[in-house]
């Protein structure tokens, strides 16, 4: 069983940053790939960005919405990933979500969520 702990929502001006972590409870970015959703009320959670596993590649992918403002990454030694979010407008207002999927060479893979972390852009 994987844990995932999401932190550093909170309130922001539009235009202004956050940062969002998730810290993994084991060791598991070289077979999982992890990614940021976010839900708000009344709609489907909808997939922000994902990082793949480093066994297959490290390669990134965005939702059409935040691409070039919100940057996925992660740190293996603290097994932690973070969601950069610059420029943040109004609509980016949400729950946002850690996502664990893995391993790569199971099928079905496991899919481990966190509990969700608060963003909410408003003047």
């Amino acid at each position: 069983q994987v844990q995932l702990v999401e932190s550093g929502g909170g309130l922001v001006q539009p235009g202004g940053s956050l940062r969002l972590s998730c810290v993994a409870s084991q060791s598991i970015f070289s077979s999982y790939t992890m990614a940021w959703y976010r839900q708000t009320p009344g709609k489907e959670r909808e997939f922000v960005a994902r990082i793949f596993a480093a066994a297959a590649g490290s390669s990134t992918m965005y939702v059409d919405s935040v691409k070039g403002r919100f940057t996925i990454s992660r740190d293996a030694s603290k097994n932690t990933i973070y969601l950069q979010m610059n420029s943040l407008k109004p609509e980016d207002t949400a729950v946002y979500y850690c996502n664990g999927r893995g391993p790569y060479y199971i099928n079905p893979p496991y899919d481990y969520w966190g509990q969700g972390t608060q963003v909410t852009v408003s003047s």
